[in-house]
């Protein structure tokens, strides 16, 4: 059984995106540490990129921030060595697939595996060109993540049929951030998922209130939020993982 079918166990999952690097890796940590202890299912863990593509201003501006202040790949590698010492929940990272292809895939996989990373989800891969990562995926027994988005359209049975981990479900066209509203037919979209497969499906994209979270849990099995919590990051700093702990907590209780 995949190790993130786990986080989806007992109830609705919340799962936190929290960028590395962000002010620095001690903050990372501490904000992970804190984000577990308010009830965080599982994290996603974001390495940054120069150009990601599917963020929007607030994650853009942790990404810049994390690699002014000299963040590498490897750097990560053994922050995770060190954060899995204290974290037993799942985690996965979300980067690019060039991060990955700069490394060496097979290279880069293979030290996933090894820190116990459960989990990559990589938003500008097309699930058409899907094999090359996959099947390293496939043999070092980490999950690559499928992304479904409102374009899915009649590509969604064809994505849930071989999705392995979670679904990470879009709630709306755009890129990552708050969002006051979602109006996406999300129901429709999770309606044919559940008819295609039993791996678990959890909504991101705009996910920042109590509110939201649990309207997008109940139509789906856990709520994704980033853009939020990297806001805490950004106005606090250092000090943000208190107000991380309790801000999670209000979402995992609200679903």
């Amino acid at each position: 059984m995949s190790n993130i079918k786990k986080a989806f166990e007992n109830g609705k999952a919340f799962i936190a995106f929290i960028t590395c690097g962000d002010p620095d890796l001690n903050t990372t940590k501490e904000a992970v540490k804190a984000a577990v202890k308010g009830g965080a299912d599982l994290i996603e863990l974001g390495i940054p990129f120069s150009d990601p593509t599917a963020e929007g201003p607030v994650i853009q501006g942790a990404n810049l921030r994390a690699l002014k202040g000299g963040i590498t790949t490897d750097k990560i590698f053994d922050f995770v060595v060190d954060l899995r010492k204290e974290v037993s929940v799942p985690m996965v990272f979300m980067t690019y697939a060039n991060v990955v292809y700069s490394y060496g895939s097979e290279d880069f996989i293979r030290r996933c595996h090894e820190i116990d990373i459960d989990g990559l989800i990589l938003p500008d891969l097309p699930f058409e060109e899907k094999e090359e990562f996959e099947d390293v995926c496939n043999k070092y027994d980490v999950d690559l993540v499928s992304l479904i988005a409102p374009t899915s359209a009649n590509r969604i049975a064809m994505i849930a049929k071989e999705a392995k981990g979670f679904i990470y479900v879009v709630s709306s066209l755009g890129v990552t951030g708050t969002r006051s509203s979602i109006t996406t037919d999300l129901d429709s979209i999770v309606k044919v998922i559940r008819e295609n497969t039993d791996v678990p499906c959890a909504i991101g994209f705009g996910i920042s209130t109590p509110e939201q979270a649990s309207k997008m849990s109940s139509i789906s099995d856990g709520a994704i939020v980033g853009s939020a919590i990297i806001k805490l990051l950004e106005k606090h700093g250092k000090s943000a993982p208190s107000y991380i702990e309790d801000y999670v907590r209000s979402m995992k209780t609200a679903i």
